[in-house]
């Protein structure tokens, strides 16, 4: 890859007009193009370059270009004009070819002359794009650089999205972010081609949009008194969290979406998630109260009543005026994440089942088809207005409504049910798109998230079409979106950081067919989308830049191997003694041996980039006699906390409080039990381990640890014992180690067994579930 230098300067700059070799032509187009044909030469933009929109392409896409043509001249200096007729000087023409789809556009570029064809104003908006992408980045940004190279490689380039939803979802509900935020986050999604915003508007923390018939869902909705700490179930901060958009404001949103190409769509969520609704009109739910908006994160057991016919006069209320905002097809309704405690002891629930005959079967009880009648209704009513409806995959339990569109989020299972009954869906799996969810695995100066481990390859390599679809089912699927919920996400600079640079990558899984995808080209031309993000003003994550290193014991050799890599050819060097590693330090060429024959190591790495500066990758170890051998599981760790299997129990690295970070084994419904070889007869008095607690995830404590050893080939004995107490109140999260000391023995082998609780307790929101059971390191002593 280039020097990233070159990509971190306001403009891109360096490339020799006099140069006609498609060699060093650049194209570093994110999405990338579905047919592209790399031509010598370049067009040039300068005072004698016009712009000609076709009279058929109609006042919008003139609109457009005239635009262009502002922007372009304040920055660069220049004097393009937009013109009548097509003239013989040097000219960008826009035609209109109704053959093409709405969204595909056709882009010629030679030395003297750039066409552009089209049949709809968003393909003209997709086609500017990826001419702006190819000038320099100061093409995105407000200061003038008129000494930029003004010229872009020729090509023709026939392009058109392998998806028609292209989508990313904003929660401002839990966090409510301004409007000049709202645009900046458009503004990138223009740059990479998405067309759609899914506006999450309302939950249990808060009301964010005006609704002029219900004034108290702002007066009261939209202000919650309290907010929980980081993760910490029962312990609050005392600073009121508030605001909301007026109508006036959403709707100036909406033209300043379609504008750039994008159509927003709100989510009103229901009929769970009203906790802010029952506060403000308390008589909505089954108890009638009190309520208060929710300071805390996670499901609430009251819901709007469903039994009450005065709470779906609400429910199309609400709706006449969202829609009379949003011109939208479809609008979100939510329907995930609701209880049925409060309408199995409702009367007027369960009035309601009775009445409509709903009884328990083997699906399901008939409070779930309850939700499902209440899903049809509000389907039903937003059909005679003309819009249709998505929810998340819940909204398939009890029965489908009609026209429903699905967003499958609890993995793709739900998207797959949903199109296999010929229904329409979008896929948002959890994993890999939720950008709340970490960057990276070393998440020890990382800005908080929800948990979870998202990195940018694994956006990039998702496919939203899973293989057991028939070619006709591949059909329905809509398209995809990313996903960010705002819980632990106070400040646009946190809210821009979980985005990028996750959404180039997302771009590429929504535009580009997977024939024309390639990692690392993706990778080479992701520091221009990094230019055009310094000139935004954008605040992303360089973990992509930055040094990565797997660890892995070597079972034959009793060491850890830790093998070191980074993005493109980039040098890397390393200390094992903690020091500042430089460019005088060890060079790393092949996977390091790490000996455990000192209590403790620090490896420390760094890349080389030219200007870039990016993290310094810090690994300490710490050692037992256990570590480096590897051991040995009598049960398999729950496939999804699998990572790099036993390794991780013996390599001398301790895990933080992120639980899908590679550095955990998780077990469910079935102990850990472990069996280490250490070789050589040892003296051993101590089993340590290292668990995590994170009571918000349903991860919890051991209950028990067993301990058993042997010398040679004799049969294992129990040496040790450690029982401890299910916790009967919450207490703190975090990283915890138990210690199971037994008197000192000879052995060469040992076993542990490590048993959780099976039954959450009730002070818990999840009681009665199985809980988890985290753990990261065995250390023997």
């Amino acid at each position: 890859m280039k020097n990233i230098k070159r990509h971190l300067a306001i403009a891109v700059l360096g490339i020799s007009l006099l140069s006609c070799s498609v060699e060093k032509n650049r194209y570093e187009l994110i999405p990338y193009p579905n047919n592209m044909e790399q031509l010598p030469g370049h067009f040039v933009f300068d005072d004698n370059t016009n712009i000609f929109v076709a009279p058929e392409c109609g006042n919008e896409m003139t609109d457009i270009a005239s635009a262009f043509a502002t922007h372009f001249n304040e920055i660069s200096g220049k004097s393009i004009t937009v013109t009548p007729t097509e003239s013989g000087k040097k000219s960008l023409s826009i035609k209109l070819d109704k053959s093409l789809a709405p969204e595909a556009y056709r882009l010629n570029i030679n030395n003297d002359k750039i066409e552009i064809f089209v049949s709809a104003p968003n393909a003209f908006r997709f086609a500017l794009q990826t001419v702006k992408q190819l000038l320099p980045a100061a093409i995105y940004g407000n200061e003038k650089v008129a000494n930029a190279d003004w010229s872009i490689p020729c090509a023709n380039i026939d392009d058109a999205p392998r998806f028609g939803y292209r989508g990313l979802h904003l929660d401002v509900a839990r966090h409510f972010f301004p409007l000049d935020e709202v645009k900046r986050i458009l503004n990138v999604m223009a740059v990479h081609k998405l067309n759609t915003l899914h506006w999450h508007l309302t939950d249990d923390q808060g009301w964010r949009i005006e609704i002029k018939k219900y004034p108290k869902l702002t007066e009261i909705g939209s202000i919650r008194h309290k907010t929980m700490i980081r993760k910490e179930w029962d312990n609050y901060d005392t600073t009121p969290h508030g605001g909301f958009y007026t109508q006036d404001e959403l709707r100036e949103m909406v033209k300043y979406a379609a504008e750039l190409g994008i159509t927003i769509i709100p989510e009103i969520d229901l009929p769970g998630h009203m906790m802010a609704a029952l506060a403000a009109y308390p008589e909505l739910g089954c108890t009638e109260g009190p309520y208060e908006v929710s300071g805390q994160w996670g499901i609430r057991d009251d819901v709007l009543c469903v039994g009450k016919e005065n709470t779906f006069n609400f429910i199309e209320n609400v709706l006449l005026e969202v829609i009379d905002i949003f011109p939208s097809k479809y609008i979100h309704i939510g329907g995930d994440e609701c209880p049925k405690i409060r309408w199995e002891k409702c009367p007027a629930c369960q009035a309601r089942i009775r009445q409509l005959g709903l009884k328990d079967d083997e699906h399901g009880k008939a409070e779930h088809y309850l939700q499902s009648y209440t899903t049809h209704r509000v389907e039903e009513f937003l059909n005679k207005h003309g819009r249709n409806i998505i929810g998340w995959d819940e909204i398939l339990e009890g029965g489908l409504a009609t026209n429903a569109t699905v967003m499958s989020w609890r993995g793709t299972t739900g998207g797959i049910e949903a199109v296999k009954q010929g229904h329409q869906a979008i896929m948002t799996p959890t994993g890999p798109l939720y950008f709340d969810y970490y960057q990276t695995s070393d998440t020890q100066n990382e800005p908080l998230a929800i948990g979870g481990n998202n990195p940018i390859e694994l956006v990039y390599n998702f496919n939203p079409v899973p293989d057991t679809l028939s070619q006709e089912q591949s059909k329905l699927i809509l398209g995809t979106q990313a996903n960010l919920w705002t819980e632990y996400i106070a400040t646009p600079e946190h809210l821009e950081y979980m985005i990028l640079p996750r959404l180039a990558a997302l771009s590429e899984v929504q535009w580009t067919q997977v024939k024309n995808k390639n990692y690392d080209r993706f990778l080479d031309n992701l520091g221009k989308s990094i230019a055009i993000y310094d000139v935004m003003g954008l605040n992303y994550a360089k973990h992509v830049f930055e040094v990565k290193g797997e660890y892995l014991v070597n079972g034959e050799k009793d060491c850890i191997e830790a093998t070191l890599r980074t993005q493109g050819n980039h040098p890397i060097y390393y200390t094992l003694d903690g020091s500042e590693p430089t460019e005088s330090s060890m060079r790393y060429t092949s996977p390091i041996e790490i000996v455990p024959d000192k209590d403790s190591c620090i490896l420390k790495a760094i890349v080389v980039r030219g200007n870039m500066k990016t993290r310094t990758l810090v690994r300490p170890f710490q050692f037992s006699k256990s570590s480096g051998h590897l051991a040995t599981l009598k049960n398999a760790p729950n496939e999804k906390y699998t990572y790099n299997g036993a390794t991780i129990l013996t390599d001398g690295i301790r895990g933080d409080f992120n639980y899908s970070n590679g550095c955990w084994l998780g077990f469910k419904d079935t102990p850990l039990d472990a069996t280490i070889d250490m070789g050589e007869p040892q003296q051993i008095s101590s089993v340590k381990v290292g668990t995590l607690v994170q009571y918000s995830e349903y991860i919890f404590p051991p209950t028990k640890i067993t301990v058993y050893a042997a010398e040679g080939n004799n049969e294992m004995q129990e040496v040790g014992k450690l029982d401890i107490p299910i916790t009967k109140v919450q207490d703190k999260d975090g990283l915890r180690e138990y210690s199971c000391d037994f008197s000192p023995i000879q052995a060469s082998k040992i076993r542990i067994v490590i048993e959780t609780t099976s039954q959450i307790p009730a002070w818990h929101g999840a009681k009665g579930e199985k809980a988890w059971l985290f753990v990261d390191e065995i250390s023997v002593d």
